[in-house]
């Protein structure tokens, strides 16, 4: 399941929020933490977020408001679950967010070859790559997990700077 094209973008389904998180991410962030995802990796971080029936739905204008009523934030995480399977909404939402000039992060199970491919066809995953800074893409893999990485958890995940990367066609990584 990937990027369902949602009747209603305003709506997202979530697992839950970080209001001030130091670890999604440089800086104070507010994390979203969406429901579903289809990779289910061993001793994933957050087990919790992989039933697509799980958590619950939020109006996107609510979590707006309430990252902007921090004025310590300085950027926002996409986290899961796997964002990119409800990118239209995420996109919406994202949109709103660099607007009021908020850096975005993101993780993803998908590489970001995986999303540039699937980005031919699927128009949402296009947008939601179109607007994110930072992504933190690959797998959850326990042989190669460290904690000695940041915001990672395990060596084989990169930090990809996006708009590089959509730039030169090819992964641009990149420490935070």
């Amino acid at each position: 399941m990937i990027s369902e094209n949602q009747e209603n973008s305003n709506k997202l389904r979530i697992a839950g929020i970080v209001e001030e998180s130091f670890v999604d991410g440089p800086g104070i962030r507010f994390a979203v933490f969406v429901q579903g995802c289809p990779h289910r990796c061993e001793r994933c971080h957050n087990p919790e977020t992989h039933d697509f029936g799980g958590g619950r739905e939020v109006d996107t204008d609510e979590l707006f408001e309430q990252c902007l009523a921090n004025p310590l934030i300085n950027g926002v995480t996409f986290s899961g679950g796997e964002p990119f399977c409800q990118a239209a909404a995420l996109y919406k939402l994202g949109c709103r967010f660099k607007e009021s000039g908020l850096n975005l992060m993101c993780y993803s199970g998908w590489t970001f070859e995986e999303l540039l491919e699937k980005s031919i066809s699927e128009e949402d995953v296009k947008n939601l790559l179109s607007i994110l800074d930072h992504l933190v893409d690959g797998r959850f893999e326990l042989s190669q997990r460290s904690l000695q990485l940041k915001f990672r958890g395990s060596s084989n995940q990169r930090i990809i700077d996006v708009q590089r990367s959509l730039s030169e066609n090819k992964a641009v990584t990149v420490e935070l």
